[in-house]
């Protein structure tokens, strides 16, 4: 089954049979949910707008007519920008004073997938109280369509990308003079989606000198796995050295995530993009942050650098966006490379982790891999175990919760065991049909073992089952 209906969105592959995939009825189905769930509150109903976007994936176009479609039989007034970043829909539905917005965009995930991402009027994601809302009016078809005048309007407006662009250059840390004097040759792995639109107009617009291009165009065929993980990066890590290169940037599909190759072809790390970002903050602008609690220890360790105050949220975005708001952090987001810089917008955003990456490399005037040496040195060990229908999920996580009682447990998403400097989180995916073990330590090999040790122990629950 590969149709996934969370709170986070709807999320499937394309084709196949209604309920079972991400089919023309099953769109229809939830999009009418969501529209209905906008009008709830509101009497006058006829000047409802939604932002839609979408990124380069090869279904776009087919799901963003019916979207569209859907919206406007509903009396709702749709604004398509187009192709366009995740963080630019967001931004874009703030700009207009919409209702709500809907990115279509399966994130990381291959190409045969695509997803319904939905977004409040703040240009957010849904809460988990509202997203559930969504799906009890999808299943009991508390919808209804509007008449024949009172049809929404569909325009299209392709500015945004632009709009948000020149956003991220005026933003107070932004320091687009420090980045033109470094003259800095930077390569752009975009996977052959959105961000090979938005990133090197991007650069350009910083003032970087040379901008080399790299699955740069737009077509949804995705060069290699989208996830921009470092098995999946040796294109552009050889690419950044045959180049002489400063650096390379690498996104994912809707360009929520931030991944850096070093001058020397190595990973600068995933879960440090956001420790280099926060750092270079901090410095600026005292106070506190929050990641999840899949994130790498090494955000805390920068944060009590400055006095700072850490928290960790269970995993989400909508769940780091809370926890930021209600500590008045000054940065924070995922350590899968997820920048939230509450200055621009709540919500994860490439586009501001490269402006404020490049302004930090700029002014420290050393390369990139000696940045990276300034943070301490953590490993993640990042492992999955597919479900099946024999597993349950909760009775295996009590079961872990009794068998490592005497350690301290964290069970606000899934389970989060505390070792001495080192530790494992268990939760199901949200839009996987999978468990996601983390294990973090200070040494490479401790960490693959912890990994190792915890998923033998589920072995041996599911198998007393």
């Amino acid at each position: 089954m590969t149709l996934i209906k969370s709170i986070s969105g709807i999320r499937g592959t394309i084709g196949g049979q209604p309920g079972d995939n991400l089919t023309p009825v099953d769109i229809v189905k939830f999009v009418s949910a969501y529209a209905a769930w906008i009008m709830q509150d509101i009497e006058d109903t006829s000047g409802i707008t939604v932002v839609l976007g979408r990124d380069a994936r090869i279904s776009g176009d087919m799901v963003s007519r019916l979207v569209s479609g859907t919206l406007s039989a509903q009396g709702i007034h749709v604004v398509d920008i187009g192709m366009a970043t995740t963080p630019t829909t967001e931004i874009a539905v703030t700009a207009l004073k919409a209702e709500g917005g809907i990115i279509l965009t399966a994130s990381h995930n291959p190409k045969q997938w695509n997803a319904l991402k939905l977004l409040n009027r703040h240009g957010e994601f849904l809460s988990g109280e509202d997203g559930q809302i969504i799906l009890e009016i999808a299943e009991s078809g508390h919808f209804k369509y509007a008449d024949v005048d009172s049809l929404g309007t569909i325009t299209h407006d392709d500015t945004f990308t632009a709009y948000h662009i020149d956003k991220v250059t005026r933003m107070s840390l932004t320091d687009l003079e420090a980045i033109r004097k470094a003259k800095f040759r930077v390569v752009v792995d975009a996977v052959n989606s959105v961000g090979g639109i938005a990133i090197p107009k991007l650069l350009r617009q910083l003032g970087v000198a040379e901008v080399i291009e790299l699955n740069c165009k737009p077509d949804g065929q995705f060069a290699h796995n989208p996830e921009p993980l470092p098995e999946h990066l040796a294109e552009i890590s050889k690419t950044v050295v045959e180049h002489k290169a400063n650096l390379g940037f690498v996104v994912d599909p809707d360009v929520d995530r931030l991944a850096i190759v070093s001058e020397d072809g190595t990973m600068f790390g995933e879960e440090y993009t956001l420790v280099a970002v926060a750092d270079y903050v901090l410095q600026h602008t005292p106070g506190n942050t929050v990641s999840n609690l899949s994130s790498s220890m090494a955000l805390k360790d920068i944060t009590l650098k400055y006095r700072g105050l850490y928290t960790a949220a269970a995993v989400g975005e909508v769940n780091v966006v809370a926890e930021m708001k209600r500590t008045g952090a000054v940065i924070g987001g995922e350590g899968n490379g997820g920048i939230i810089y509450p200055e621009s917008h709540y919500g994860r955003d490439a586009l501001v982790g490269v402006a404020l990456f490049l302004s930090h490399l700029a002014r420290k005037h050393m390369k990139c891999s000696q940045l990276r040496q300034e943070y301490p040195d953590y490993y993640i060990s990042k492992n999955k175990i597919e479900l099946s229908p024999v597993i349950n999920v909760e009775k295996v996580l009590d079961e872990l919760k009794h068998l490592y009682s005497q350690y301290e447990i964290i069970d606000i998403d899934g389970v989060k065991i505390h070792f001495d400097n080192e530790w494992v989180h268990l939760r199901k995916s949200n839009t996987e049909p999978i468990i996601r073990i983390y294990a973090e330590s200070t040494d490479k090999t401790k960490a693959s073992s912890l990994a190792r040790q915890i998923m033998n122990a589920i072995d041996n629950i599911a198998g007393k089952h």
